[in-house]
């Protein structure tokens, strides 16, 4: 769902006070769009693997991981939120507290989660805009496919799938995590 913005230009205070009816947006090319809910499944894959990151780089102060609800300001004007994200040390250097609204540029690393609500030329474009932005790697995790595809440039670089070890790079030195993990069935 697209809210009309024609002939307004919106703040950053107007923009983050969008979010208080409990949606979910992104501004892209001037229109604000409702990115809606994605279900039980790519929630509980989303909070898992922001939890392991999280829980990896806060005692190594390597830097800043963030859920959905964060969005991050574009050269573009288009604001945009990954399902996670993860900012470096190196780009929050010389702060003593993060910033209450939008961080300039894309995340580090950018991770999205497939939901039946997602096109591909949608989800291409927003990992071109990451790219544009200094998006360093970006993951996608198809849980139909149980895969995830690596990108390090607009187009993907490696396929893992259950067998293999999810790697945090550079960004996240010595960060490896079983792709199995993320798409454990469950046997209550």
């Amino acid at each position: 769902m697209n809210l009309a913005t024609e002939n307004k230009i919106l703040t950053d205070q107007e923009f983050q006070a969008l979010s208080e009816d409990g949606s979910h947006y992104e501004l892209i090319n001037g229109e604000v769009v409702d990115m809606g809910n994605s279900g039980m499944e790519h929630g509980n894959i989303t909070a898992y693997l922001c939890g392991v990151i999280e829980l990896y780089a806060r005692p190594k102060k390597l830097g800043v991981t963030c859920d959905s609800s964060t969005a991050f300001t574009f050269k573009s004007g288009n604001k945009r939120s990954p399902d996670i994200s993860f900012v470096s040390k190196d780009r929050l250097l010389g702060l003593k507290r993060l910033p209450k609204g939008y961080f300039q540029g894309a995340p580090d690393l950018a991770v999205e989660v497939i939901s039946p609500n997602n096109t591909f030329e949608e989800l291409h474009q927003k990992i071109v805009e990451y790219f544009e932005n200094n998006c360093r790697l970006v993951w996608v995790i198809n849980p139909d496919e149980k895969s995830i595809l690596i990108y390090h440039k607009p187009q993907p670089d490696k396929l893992l799938q259950v067998a293999d070890n999810l790697d945090g790079e550079d960004i996240l030195p010595g960060f490896t995590l079983p792709v199995t993990d993320l798409f454990m069935e469950w046997d209550f």
